[in-house]
């Protein structure tokens, strides 16, 4: 595929735009996991309520995953950047009023919603690179998600003040809306649409349509079912972290933010340095099957930690295994859906991924609320370790 010539866009700058962007998205889902907890218990919330309001976000990415990603499929990927992130910026100014806990569901499913572009991101990306690269490339959209989650918890955790209500809650908010705002200034500055022309000329179908290739498919059912699970496990443990911190060592934004920010530059470092390589040298079914056991053994170390000692490399492990885990699944998706509609297949399976951080943290939570403050970290790896068995025989391209 070749890039048509565009002399204000310089193929750096536009690289780092759209990475930006992922990074942005998982700023806006990390600068919430230290501060939900409490944020919702100023408005004295139940921990299945705070579950709900963690869930919205993921809720919103269900429907905005394969809505936009269709879209950029028929109307282009730029256009749909700029949209998405301007509207997920006025949804971080929106969340700095929310009087109430239902107005924080409202606006944090919209901002889900408006989030929901990961799809257009991959697709961009899909549209630009060689397929023997793309593992490498998507794994380096990983390490922006996990920087994102490095940086929003730790700011969340940093600029939170807990003593004095919601209100304490604004300026990290407000931080994220400045650096949306610098987002869209940088695509439209930057960013270059690829000149895709067997895209266009054909249009996409519809989701549901969509939706039963993929089941029929035997190669991308198997794929989404796995980024379901994963998804499940790792973003259940991050909807509880703050609760099960707070219950058994009595910590607060501040504790729970330093240990997301310690793991997620471990889990940004393998992103940029380490899944690609492995992935090239050992291929995906083996570096797809190590990731999960490594999710598996840090879940289940978790329930035994005994401090900020022991619990940092617990959830390093989690993260850890979940980062060489997802790019490498995006990988396989590209290669083997249409090229004609990637956008919109990735989208689908953004969709699967956001429905599994809607259900996760709810089972969790209730997990969590009625049978003990480990039980979660146990449920976690009960659903992973399925999931290695499917990876094993998931990886194989055959024809659709």
């Amino acid at each position: 595929m070749s890039a048509a010539p565009d002399r204000t866009a310089h193929p750096t700058l536009a690289a780092a735009s759209v990475v930006a962007v992922v990074f942005l998205n998982l700023l806006g889902f990390g600068i919430i996991v230290p501060l939900l907890p409490f944020y919702a218990q100023s408005f004295r919330a139940e921990p299945w309520e705070i579950a709900l309001i963690f869930s919205a976000f993921a809720l919103g990415g269900f429907f905005g995953e394969p809505f936009w990603g269709r879209l950029s499929d028929r109307y282009g990927r730029k256009p749909l950047l700029l949209w998405t992130v301007t509207c997920n910026g006025l949804c971080y100014l929106a969340l700095t009023q929310a009087p109430t806990a239902f107005i924080a569901f409202i606006i944090r499913f919209l901002g889900g919603l408006c989030s929901g572009n990961n799809s257009v991101v991959q697709g961009y990306i899909a549209d630009v690179t060689p397929p023997h690269l793309r593992a490498r490339r998507m794994s380096w959209l990983g390490a922006a998600n996990a920087i994102g989650l490095i940086v929003g918890p730790s700011l969340g955790g940093l600029f939170a003040r807990t003593d004095i209500g919601p209100i304490g809650f604004r300026i990290p908010l407000l931080i994220c809306a400045c650096l949306s705002a610098s987002c869209v200034v940088a695509l439209l500055l930057f960013i270059r649409e690829p000149d895709v022309r067997d895209r266009k000329l054909h249009p996409t179908v519809s989701r549901w349509a969509a939706t039963g290739e993929v089941i029929r498919h035997p190669v991308l059912s198997r794929l989404m079912l796995l980024t379901f699970l994963i998804g499940s496990a790792f973003s259940g443990i991050e909807s509880i972290f703050g609760l099960w911190g707070h219950a058994r060592f009595g910590w607060g934004p501040r504790q729970v933010g330093l240990c997301f920010g310690v793991v997620g530059i471990v889990a940004g470092l393998t992103q940029f340095f380490v899944t690609g390589p492995l992935v090239e040298r050992f291929g995906e079914r083996r570096v797809l099957a190590v990731g999960m056991a490594t999710t598996v053994t840090g879940s289940l170390l978790q329930s035994f930690s005994t401090g900020m000692v022991t619990t940092i490399p617990a959830l390093t492990l989690s993260a850890l295994g979940q980062s060489i885990s997802y790019p490498t699944v995006a990988a396989l998706i590209s290669r083997n859906a249409d090229p004609r509609r990637q956008g919109q297949v990735l989208g689908l399976n953004n969709a699967t991924g956001a429905m599994a951080r809607v259900l996760g943290p709810l089972a969790m939570g209730l997990s969590f609320a009625h049978l003990g403050v480990n039980t979660p970290f146990w449920l976690a790896a009960s659903i992973v370790v399925p999931a290695i068995l499917l990876a094993l025989n998931a990886t194989t391209r055959r024809p659709a």
